[in-house]
């Protein structure tokens, strides 16, 4: 019987320990450079089509469906080895290493994340992710829908998820409530979203790598005051860490199988 432990740390990658718009930005200037604006454009309207129809976007589904649309392109096969062989070490935000090595120090450590089964464990091998977490990977299509999955393999008395998208965070809040401590990293796309800021009580960094700093000493079901006084110092919200109250989609919760993972996990 797996004992359960006192406090589980949940870790996104994709801009999160993973600065992704920078490799997007490094992929659109490759697909302009080596195809042009007009094949870039096709393809990021794939990408993004897929985002809508899967809820993570498929690099390389992308490549497979806009390879249908032009069958004699022999060139296209080079992108694939772009993006396979991408250096993903180099876009690790600063730091974000040292946090999974502290983290590991308060408590199992695992990774979190959404995506294909081809790309996204490549991306979180490449990087040095999976290493620093001993393969502790979970890759789902819609973790938000797998927390009893994630309970069964990992059970603990409590969770910390450390995740850049609010939706993410107010759906696993909506289920485990007082058993998770959620937090943003104010980094990526969302990190200056004003409804974000304005509104309540999630807990939230100014960036992942601030976390080194702190200790661990109340993270386990911490009341919000506790919690800022544990990362900042203080009771009150401050630079480095702002509260928001989000309100959960339901819709985020639909059923989906876990059919996407790097390795098995106990």
């Amino acid at each position: 019987m797996i004992t359960p432990e006192s406090t589980v740390f949940l870790v996104d990658v994709d801009n999160t320990l993973l600065d992704n718009d920078h490799i997007q930005a490094d992929l659109k200037r490759h697909l302009e450079r080596e195809f042009g604006a007009a094949s870039r454009d096709r393809y990021w309207t794939i990408l993004e089509q897929l985002f809508t129809e899967l809820g993570y976007r498929d690099y390389l589904g992308a490549l497979q469906r806009y390879r249908a649309e032009r069958p004699r392109d022999i060139h296209l096969l080079s992108m694939s080895s772009y993006l396979v062989d991408y250096p993903f070490a180099n876009r690790l935000y600063p730091g974000a290493l040292d946090v999974l090595e502290r983290f590991r120090g308060w408590g199992p450590t695992v990774i979190l994340s959404d995506g294909d089964v081809v790309f996204q464990p490549r991306k979180v091998e490449r990087s040095g992710i999976s290493e620093a977490v001993d393969g502790n990977v979970l890759i789902y299509i819609h973790k938000e829908a797998e927390l009893e999955d994630i309970e069964q393999r990992y059970p603990a008395r409590h969770y910390v998820l450390v995740d850049d998208k609010p939706r993410i965070l107010a759906a696993v809040k909506e289920v485990w409530r007082d058993r998770v401590t959620t937090v943003l990293p104010r980094q990526g796309q969302y990190a200056n979203d004003a409804a974000v800021v304005a509104s309540g009580c999630h807990e939230f960094l100014s960036s992942t790598s601030s976390y080194r700093a702190h200790s661990a000493t109340r993270l386990a079901n911490p009341p919000p005051s506790a919690l800022c006084k544990s990362i900042t110092g203080t009771e009150d919200a401050s630079p480095t860490l702002t509260c928001a109250r989000l309100r959960p989609s339901r819709a985020s919760l639909s059923a989906a199988p876990a059919v996407r993972r790097y390795r098995s996990p106990p």
